[in-house]
């Protein structure tokens, strides 16, 4: 679904957005993040970030794995 911005006074359509952009452009600090990640080095930092969180979230309930 995507939503347009109309000119009033010529009917055209000036934008058009989907939610997702909308989502991104009105919250600052998840566009911020969205920023950083989609750097040129955003690939590798995001990687590395994701894996530290998948453990820390999914370690705590493993109890045949040693610390």
């Amino acid at each position: 679904m995507a939503f347009e911005l109309v000119d009033r006074a010529s009917g055209a359509a000036k934008f058009t957005a989907t939610r997702c952009v909308l989502v991104f452009g009105s919250n600052a600090q998840l566009r911020s993040v969205a920023e950083v990640y989609a750097g040129s080095d955003g690939v590798t930092r995001f990687a590395e970030n994701f894996a530290k969180v998948w453990d820390k979230v999914m370690m705590p309930d493993r109890y045949d794995v040693r610390s």
